[in-house]
């Protein structure tokens, strides 16, 4: 077993020295194409495809990773209902379980390879396609040694939700007479995709912001514009834990790295503690709403609207939450007697200048995209570029020998939401031709004739998922089944996807099962059960905020016209 584990730790480096080598390609190639375009109007013919097949090896790699350190987006709520002694056995089993269904990828992936020599694939570079397309097969192949050891080694964590999506698919599939191999086809065709390209490029960058001093100096320069304020710190956590959010993606990040930072220094400026665990526990999905945040883009790609739309319509239904929830805390504030700072004109520029170098963001990812001067891949390299010349370069936040661990924990995540997406389009594709969906909107109609009434089933379902699964889980597999039901009630594609997400942000927060709750019991080191009394008056708010979002569409579709 310590030959396996070594093997392990060798096969581990070599596939993050790939990722590195990759994405640093992916950056470089991207970001040389946008100034070819626009400043000689010309580019690399070869481009575009190299980087699309650069994804495709990153996301595999990526996700090969993710089953070495455990880190596959999970359905946390089976290991909650168990004990110690019956979770261990799931685990046992559920590792059991994922080194088949890898089994069955890994021969579904030969499959299509050698369908694709057989084809013989339009070749780039004199390359055929199939060649660069045999990670899949490999990659899969690792996971199930993986899975294996981990199951010899009784080292499982908790059951994995790409498996049981891949699981349940490979069954369908099979009980349909369908090639296996469909399903790879799928993962490569998302893997492929050219608006994918923004999703290892957004991710990349958040994992820099989250690894620098970004966070530190964005509460400093918050506070100095709004300490003065009664409840000031409060509405700087928010705004912190908003922006944070919608740069990199992961909830449970946001609560970690601003957690440890915001929480003693609200209880320094005598903010009451339950007050704040509820401020800090709720605001850790705050900014899903707001580009470019990854489930923004995951949402446009699975209900096949445009991201620059989806993007725009989230941004006011994204301010009326933090507003709400500002304003609810200001006013406890003011009943709690939480003293104000006082506004000092010498810290607002000292912060300012401090921060200088990361200000235009915001102009660079929304200004690139909505000027017309960028596509959204092109405004994620850009952003890629910008945010490691800024806290490499110029902040030094992050020296050279620690980018390629950054790369590496990126493309893992990247690596594990791509291969959920994959797995659940075919197992979308297949209910889509069994007709399921119109199996559920026939039924809905039987019971269900009111639009606001379907809005507010709507409603409780969803934040019902999103309180027991993860965010990108629920995203790939309930959207492409109610997206049609909800158009056939004249619902906007556009405002069913901020419907979607600002409840699944919402019941990522509520009890019992909410995973920020347990995310916020271990980084304060408090008791669950406290977190759930003190996340109560904020999650009422985030209803209130919710029902506005929904039932006055005009919110989402305004900024579009």
């Amino acid at each position: 077993m310590r030959k396996l584990d070594q093997w392990n730790d060798a096969l581990g480096r070599v596939e993050k020295f790939l990722v590195v080598v990759m994405l640093s390609v992916m950056i470089l190639l991207a970001f040389l194409q946008i100034v070819l375009r626009n400043a000689f109007s010309t580019g690399i013919s070869w481009g575009d495809p190299i980087v699309r097949y650069l994804v495709l090896w990153v996301a595999f790699l990526g996700a090969s990773l993710a089953t070495k350190e455990e880190k596959h987006i999970t359905i946390e709520v089976f290991s909650r209902w168990f004990s110690e002694t019956g979770a261990s056995y799931l685990k046992l089993l559920s590792q059991l379980v994922s080194a088949i269904i890898c089994g069955l990828l890994t021969f579904a992936g030969w499959t299509f390879v050698r369908n694709e020599a057989q084809m013989g694939g339009a070749p780039l570079l004199k390359i055929p396609s199939w060649i660069p397309e045999i990670i899949i097969p490999i990659t899969f192949m690792l996971m199930t040694l993986r899975f294996l050891i981990k199951f010899a080694a009784a080292l499982a964590i908790i059951l994995k939700s790409g498996d049981v999506i891949c699981g349940l698919a490979l069954y369908l599939f099979f009980l349909g007479g369908i090639d296996l191999s469909a399903i790879i086809i799928e993962m490569h065709r998302m893997a492929t995709t050219p608006v994918l390209v923004a999703i290892p490029l957004f991710t990349f960058a958040g994992y820099l912001l989250s690894e620098s001093g970004a966070s530190r100096r964005l509460i400093r320069l918050s506070n100095a514009l709004l300490g003065w304020l009664p409840g000031g710190l409060s509405v700087i956590a928010l705004i912190s834990c908003a922006v944070f959010t919608a740069l990199t993606g992961a909830t449970g990040l946001t609560i970690i790295a601003l957690g440890g930072i915001l929480l003693p220094a609200m209880t320094r400026a005598k903010y009451p503690e339950i007050f704040s665990l509820g401020l800090l526990t709720t605001s850790g999905t705050l900014g899903l709403l707001f580009p470019p945040s990854l489930p923004l883009i995951i949402y446009a790609i699975v209900a096949k609207v445009r991201i620059d739309q989806l993007f725009i319509a989230g941004l006011l239904p994204g301010i009326v939450l933090v507003m709400l929830l500002s304003a609810f805390s200001i006013t406890r504030a003011v009943q709690t007697g939480v003293p104000k700072t006082r506004f000092q004109v010498a810290e607002v520029f000292g912060a300012l200048r401090e921060a200088i170098w990361e200000l235009p963001l915001p102009l660079v990812v929304l200004g690139g995209i909505y000027s017309g001067k960028f596509a959204v891949s092109e405004a994620a390299a850009i952003t890629a570029v910008y945010v490691l010349l800024v806290e490499v370069i110029v902040y030094r936040d992050i020296g050279w020998k620690g980018l390629p661990e950054i790369m590496k924990k990126s493309m893992v995540l990247v690596g594990a939401v791509l291969i959920i997406l994959g797995a659940a389009m075919g197992l979308t594709n297949y209910l889509i031709d069994a007709e399921i969906p119109k199996q559920i909107l026939a039924l809905f109609k039987t019971h269900i004739e009111s639009k606001i009434l379907f809005l507010i089933v709507l409603n409780l379902f969803l934040l019902a998922v999103g309180c027991t699964m993860g965010i990108f889980s629920a995203l790939v597999v309930v959207v492409p089944l109610l997206s049609p039901i909800a158009q056939a009630y004249g619902i906007d594609p556009i405002h069913l996807g901020i419907i979607f997400l600002a409840n699944l942000e919402i019941g990522a927060s509520i009890p019992p099962l909410g995973i920020n709750l347990f995310i916020a019991s271990i980084r304060f080191e408090r008791p669950v059960l406290r977190l759930y009394v003190a996340s109560l008056p904020f999650i009422a708010m985030l209803l209130v905020a919710l029902a506005l979002i929904t039932y006055i569409p005009w919110m989402s579709l305004v900024l579009l016209k």
